[in-house]
């Protein structure tokens, strides 16, 4: 039989609890938006949450919220909000994409409707606005994009212009609805424009520790003695009115 001071044969010694992993907040973003202020906001206000992000192509948009690579991402409307809370931001405006040299380049802006006779490439159909843009600098056709897409993808030997009478794009905040806490909320202030003492802001609600009021170094307070009066009290006090002239006495 076992000694009373030996551990039985089936218990196993307690393994050491791994410390947790500090939070780190993802998000991913679209082709044509740009986060540099909301980081910039969110490193001020926010020191001990390290914030990361990168790009995703619209294909991938919702993707990297199901598979856990971000905790949020801005979306190209629409989207299937099943499961997601979405917070729409801004438009953006249309540009039409042509060929270097094209009849547009001589105007500001154009309207869809002067653009009948031209070939429209699909942009998903070529993979996407890059590989679109390229094929319309080859002369095969004009596209519609968002002017901030044209603009960060810039491909040479093409012309973007304004274009009117098109539906435009928005841009929305999207996360997944049973994930939202502080830390979320936190970051969709800031994207929504709160200053950091907004009542709304989690960080802004947090109670501040009270302060101990300082000592009182005057000691008690001493009352003053009355002073005797100086002047003889008005001997027009209470009389009728007019029973004194001015001026004289």
């Amino acid at each position: 039989m076992p000694a009373d001071n030996e551990s039985p044969q089936n218990a196993s010694p307690s393994e050491p609890v791994e410390p947790e992993a500090p939070r780190v907040l993802r998000f991913a973003y679209v082709a044509g938006v740009t986060p540099g202020k909301w980081i910039r906001r969110w490193e001020e206000r926010v020191l001990d949450i390290p914030l990361e992000s990168f790009m995703s192509d619209d294909g991938a948009q919702l993707s990297v919220l199901t598979d856990g690579t971000a905790d949020l991402s801005f979306v190209r409307l629409p989207v299937e909000r099943e499961g997601l809370s979405v917070i729409p931001l801004y438009e953006e405006q249309p540009v039409v994409v042509a060929p270097k040299g094209h009849e547009i380049s001589v105007f500001e802006e154009v309207a869809l409707a002067d653009l009948a006779e031209e070939t429209f490439l699909d942009v998903a159909e070529l993979g996407g606005a890059e590989m679109a843009m390229q094929v319309v600098a080859s002369g095969a056709g004009v596209v519609i994009l968002p002017m901030s897409v044209a603009r960060h993808f810039n491909v040479k030997d093409t012309v973007a212009r304004r274009l009117t009478g098109a539906p435009t794009t928005e841009i929305a905040l999207a996360w997944p609805s049973d994930s939202t806490d502080e830390i979320i909320e936190e970051f969709i202030g800031i994207v929504r424009g709160r200053t950091a003492a907004s009542s709304r802001q989690p960080s802004a609600q947090q109670e501040k520790p009270k302060k101990e009021p300082k000592p009182d170094r005057r000691g008690p307070a001493v009352k003053k003695p009355k002073v005797a009066q100086r002047y003889a009290p008005n001997p027009d006090k209470g009389r009728g009115k007019g029973s004194r002239k001015k001026g004289k006495r």
